[in-house]
């Protein structure tokens, strides 16, 4: 928890929604059961201790290679488990590959490394919805459940406030944006990459900066606007003590219906033009950055599948993300028999879009040159529903909030072709849209 003066008292009542789940849809009030939040302090596996505390409520998470068809069907029925809101930071999903390099710390040290939140179904009234409902990509629904942990966000913080002075309550107002590194030092650190691309050290990294604001008022509203943007597949809320975690990502790390794994990487950006879109379907350099990253996703992916199964179904699709065009490939394949949630971290996180290749070696760069770690950007969130399907997306375009700030992380991938000033200016148009939505009233 912060020691800094808190500047928000929260107002925000704990809220109703409908969730649409991975592989149906659940329209029942739900409400928090059980919570686990593990950091990078506490050691041990994350991974193994995500899968045993989701497993002790009955989510079937050990073996994934099982067709839901043969698996049971979960129930409905009050107190009877609707499924699980998983939060992965960049740490913890560091600590799930082994010999991975630490980073600096991060700078919202409130968000634990690794949160997983058990929901269950409840009788009480359905009440209107608070996120925006959830929007659906080949019959697959992506969304969260309701900002969990608020009433203990707001217990925290009053906790906080007896030793400073009151918060304002009035209004939502956020301040000015002060980055934890200058134009200047980002790219810097985009030349540094081209030179270890260079000596041969990496093929290509992705390099992320942080900024952070000072707000008055309740953060919770402000980060569930970000569900709202066009193109949020994985658009939702996630708190507990002390912290919210708002989501506006478009890139799935990794779902898995049926036994089968999908992921969606993204890499190559331009503004949503009819001329930023023929840019980046010509551009050599975002096509030659895109493949390295779906044939690290190939390689990750075949650690924990049956032989012969890995294939892009999809490469390199154009999609558009609020006012981005996106480049964006589908890799699946079957699962080997007996894969659990630990084994599918651990072949998968972090995701390669967002580290770069040869993962280990891109994870040593971007832990000597990025000033502040990137807290709970660069991970996961996402939902594993009661018959234990699952569906994370990568925590990009993601925002956070503690008792003091707020934090959001932007970045891209490097690579020998890249130039460090168009890179600085694609890092600050894909923050653009989210600081626009933050700072609305």
């Amino acid at each position: 928890m912060s020691n800094h003066r808190p500047l928000v008292v929260g107002t925000l009542p704990h809220p109703a929604t409908r969730f649409q789940g991975v592989g149906g849809s659940c329209t029942l009030r739900i409400k928090e059961r059980s919570r686990m939040e593990w950091r990078s302090t506490e050691g041990g596996d994350p991974a193994q201790h995500l899968e045993d505390f989701l497993a002790a409520d009955g989510l079937d998470v050990r073996s994934f290679s099982t067709p839901t068809m043969s698996r049971s069907v979960a129930k409905s029925e009050s107190g009877s488990v609707c499924g699980a809101a998983v939060l992965i930071s960049a740490a913890g999903g560091a600590a799930m590959l082994a010999r991975a390099a630490v980073g600096e710390p991060t700078p919202a040290p409130a968000v634990p490394d690794v949160v997983a939140v058990i929901y269950e179904h409840t009788e009480v009234a359905e009440a209107p919805l608070w996120l925006p409902a959830a929007r659906s990509l080949g019959g697959v629904g992506h969304g969260l459940p309701p900002a969990s942990g608020s009433a203990s966000w707001r217990a925290a913080l009053r906790n906080q406030s007896r030793s400073g002075p009151r918060a304002e309550t009035g209004g939502w107002r956020l301040g000015e944006w002060e980055p934890s590194w200058t134009p200047a030092a980002h790219a810097a650190a985009v030349s540094a990459v081209r030179a270890a691309i260079g000596r041969g050290d990496v093929y290509q990294v992705n390099v992320v900066g942080h900024a952070s604001a000072p707000y008055v008022g309740d953060p919770l509203p402000a980060l569930a606007r970000l569900a709202g943007l066009a193109g949020a597949r994985y658009g939702g809320v996630l708190s507990g003590d002390g912290w919210a975690v708002g989501c506006a990502s478009p890139e799935t790390l990794i779902q898995v219906v049926g036994g089968r794994v999908t992921t969606r990487p993204i890499k190559g950006t331009r503004h949503a033009t009819a001329a930023g879109r023929q840019e980046l379907l010509s551009s050599a350099k975002e096509r030659a950055e895109h493949v390295m990253i779906v044939d690290l996703e190939r390689n990750d992916l075949a650690r924990v599948a049956r032989t012969g199964s890995v294939r892009v179904d999809e490469l390199f699709a154009i999609r558009r993300w609020a006012d981005l065009w996106q480049a964006e490939s589908v890799v699946t394949a079957d699962l080997a028999d007996g894969v659990g949630l630990a084994d599918l971290l651990r072949a998968t996180c972090p995701g390669g879009s967002v580290t770069g290749a040869p993962k280990l070696a891109a994870l040593s760069e971007i832990a000597a040159l990025e000033p502040v770690g990137r807290g709970p950007s660069m991970g996961a969130l996402g939902w594993i529903d009661a018959n234990g399907d699952l569906d994370l997306g990568l925590t990009i375009r993601t925002a956070a909030a503690d008792p003091d700030r707020l934090h959001l992380w932007a970045g891209g991938g490097i690579t020998w072709d890249s130039d460090p000033a168009a890179e600085v200016a694609e890092a600050a148009a894909k923050a653009a849209p989210i600081r626009r939505l933050l700072a609305s009233s």
